[in-house]
């Protein structure tokens, strides 16, 4: 077992883009009000909720002057303050991008494609 001494190694590292997607993805499905991922191009007005495996899809990164560009396509939960929702998910992506990836981000767009409504219960309970 090798002993971690403290120095630098030399050289470079590089994170691929769909590993930053994927942790950006992970980040916005842990904020409240978040449903899901949904796909950057909406059809006949409806957005289509992205399943687990293809987080990826609902995320576009770019590079900026002064780091990586971020949109997020998101479904949000009726009844929540989107603003909030927003500005949370913001700030999450950004710090999970620049604490565990150490990566500059310079801005994270968020892009509300829905809002999920939930279906009402078959047991008759209130609305």
């Amino acid at each position: 077992m090798t002993e971690n001494t403290g120095t630098p190694i030399a050289g470079t590292l590089g994170i691929a883009d769909e590993v930053i997607a994927e942790l950006a993805g992970y980040a916005a499905l842990e904020s409240y009000g978040v449903v899901g991922m949904a796909a950057p191009s909406v059809q006949d007005g409806f957005a289509k909720l992205l399943p687990m495996r293809r987080l990826q899809r609902g995320i576009l990164l770019a590079k900026g002057d002064a780091g990586a560009l971020v949109e997020l396509h998101v479904v949000i939960e009726n009844g929540t303050n989107l603003s909030a929702v927003s500005q949370n998910l913001a700030d999450s992506v950004r710090y999970v991008l620049e604490h565990y990836a150490q990566i500059e981000v310079e801005d994270v767009t968020v892009h509300v494609e829905g809002i999920h409504i939930p279906k009402p219960s078959a047991q008759g309970g209130p609305l």
